[in-house]
């Protein structure tokens, strides 16, 4: 159990230093000190600043995941309102997001070679989960016959990617947020049947 609340307190430290000064700003000792830990202690549960980086990211990724599962699977909503729903819902996590806003910095900067596993498991996990809501609203008749799936799922997520930049690196979330309902609606009336 101590070992369990060890690795935690290090994960919690670390994501608000992370958060605040950025990967590189953040030094394993700093950590350490903060948490209270000895330094050691961060290096038994992980063998580098890198791998904790990455399980600080992915666990922002894993809450991602379970807010946005909760709407998919949400038998009560139609596809339509799922998908204006998905979408508006995952831009207001990321933009809670801050160390996966670092990931999206350093891919203009240099490249964190060691999330990109993470970053592409999201993705089809996103392809995968748009998949669902798109063939549930061609089933139920609100959405047209997509064509190649494939091709609008890999456009669709090259949107949202494009989105990313400048609304969480250039600050521009809190601006546009208002008019996001507004962009979900024409999208969705661009698929529909």
């Amino acid at each position: 159990m101590a070992l369990d609340d060890t690795r935690k307190k290090i994960l919690s430290v670390a994501n608000k230093l992370f958060s605040r000064f950025g990967f590189h700003k953040t030094s394993m000792d700093e950590i350490a000190k903060i948490a209270r830990k000895a330094k050691g202690s961060l290096y038994y549960h992980f063998t580098s600043k890198e791998e904790l980086f990455k399980e600080v990211v992915s666990r922002e990724i894993v809450n991602l995941k379970d807010q946005l599962s909760a709407i998919i699977n949400n038998s009560d909503l139609s596809a339509s309102d799922k998908i204006k729903i998905y979408l508006l819902r995952r831009m207001e996590i990321l933009n809670d997001a801050a160390n996966y806003h670092e990931t999206l910095k350093a891919d203009f900067f240099e490249h964190f070679d060691f999330i990109d596993g993470l970053r592409e498991e999201l993705d089809e996990w996103e392809k995968g989960s748009l998949k669902k809501i798109l063939l549930q609203g061609v089933e139920t008749k609100e959405f047209a016959a997509i064509g190649d799936m494939d091709v609008m799922l890999d456009v669709f997520m090259m949107v949202l990617r494009g989105l990313e930049i400048p609304f969480f690196l250039q600050n521009k979330y809190e601006k546009y947020s208002p008019y996001f309902e507004g962009l979900m609606g024409i999208l969705t009336k661009g698929i529909a049947s």
